[in-house]
This record gives structure tokens, sequence and C-alpha cells, in this order.
């Protein structure tokens, strides 16, 4: 299933998401104005080498830039599309549970946990790490938890038709994970059957986003989605008028 949107309502227009999917965009432009080799040494020179960062640590300075500017590479139309997608979809409503702060939070820890999840699978690879889908597997994972049973619009295939379905995010989400896992798991034993994805790396910010989105929900527990949609439908007609 492709999604195309949610089911639900937000009390705030997700500034930071805009922001966010703006900074991608613009790093993708200037991306552009880069030819093949430099922009090949520009991501060896600039995000996360896994075969660096073994040999930097974790806590150097460097380490930690290489994963912050990681996560704003992309490496075409089709990764930085699809990432954006995602976060449109699904980062509006945990900005607006979780608010700004533990939002950027969420996002850069996850994105964080995906880098340190790839890496320890094979800490001596070259391949440069690019790409927001860590950070934003961990939205991914926080969504499942905060809103399992909210609708999800997608294409799904049957045969060579496309048609319009609504699925539970939990059935959505969970099934992107299982897909990510067993990717995962199948690109140990065959190299060529990762393709070129970091798909632990998806493992990783997703179990972190979950995990994060299961403590604020101990803490501070989630109303029913009945009144949750109250909520937000009464503080819009507050602020309307």
């Amino acid at each position: 299933m492709m999604p195309i949107s949610d089911i639900n309502p937000t009390r705030r227009l997700p500034i930071i998401t805009y922001v966010l999917i703006g900074i991608n965009f613009l790093v993708f432009f200037w991306e552009l104005t880069m030819g093949e080799q430099a922009l090949q040494q520009m991501f060896m020179d600039l995000s996360v080498v896994p075969a660096n960062i073994s040999r930097l640590g974790l806590l150097h300075p460097e380490s930690i830039m290489d994963m912050v500017r990681s996560m704003f590479f992309h490496g075409g139309w089709a990764h930085l599309l699809g990432n954006m997608l995602y976060l449109w979809i699904f980062g509006d409503n945990i900005e607006d549970r979780f608010g700004i702060i533990l939002y950027l939070l969420t996002y850069f820890a996850s994105g964080f946990a995906a880098a340190l999840a790839q890496i320890m699978i094979d800490p001596q690879s070259q391949i440069p790490l690019v790409g927001a889908s860590g950070a934003i597997a961990g939205v991914l994972g926080a969504y499942a938890v905060l809103f399992p049973n909210v609708k999800v619009r997608g294409l799904v295939a049957l045969g060579r038709v496309q048609t319009l379905r609504e699925m539970p995010a939990l059935i959505v989400l969970g099934f992107w994970f299982i897909i990510q896992l067993i990717s995962g798991v199948g690109s140990l034993t065959d190299t060529s059957a990762g393709g070129g994805v970091a798909f632990f790396a998806h493992v990783g910010g997703f179990v972190i986003g979950a995990l994060i989105a299961v403590a604020v929900n101990m803490m501070v527990p989630q109303p029913p989605a009945t009144e949750r949609a109250n909520m937000v439908y009464n503080w819009r007609d507050r602020n309307a008028r």
C-alpha cells in the first residue's frame, strides 16, 4: 500500500514538519548543482560513512555532524519524494501531539539511532548513509503507537489496477516495519538483496520512535479517539471566531 493521506485532524499548523520538508528540498536542489563525482565525494566527506564513524567514535564532533548532515542528503528524486511524502502524511500529528521540542528530539534521536543501527551491522562499510529515512522511520514508529486505529488512505495494486483503500495505521506502518526487518535480515546473507537500502537504519529509527511514544503515553496518556477529535474541532471553532 502506498499511503497518500490519513484521516487524523490536527489542532495547529505543523510548522516544524513543513520546515524540515523545506530544508530537505533546499539541500537536494543544492545537490543538483553538483556533478556526479563531486556529489559522491561530498557524501563521503560530509555524511555518515560507517568506517569513519567506527574510527573516530560516535561522540566525536565530526561523527555527530556527519549524522546530522546525512539526514538532509538524498540520493535522487525518488528517494527524496518518498521520504517527504511519509513525513508530510504522518509528521503533522506527531508534532501536534509532542509539541515542537519533543518532536524535534524524536526526529533527530531516531535519525541517530538509525545510523547507529546500520553502523553496528557493518562497521567497516565505506558506503555513505544518506537520507531522512531513519529519522522519518521514528515518526512512523511514534504514529503506530499513538494512532494505531486511525485510517490511512492509500493506493493498493490489484493486478494492473490501482484502487484507493483505507486501512488502520497500525496495519500500514506495521507491515512497512516488517518488510524493513525481513529485508534487513535478508541482506545479511545476500549483500545484493539490500539494493543499497539501509534497512536496519529504518528498523532502528522506527523502534526508537515507538519507544519514545510509549514513554510519552505513560507520562501523559492520550485521550480516546472520539474525545481527541472533539478537542481538535472545538479548538478550531474557537480560533475561527
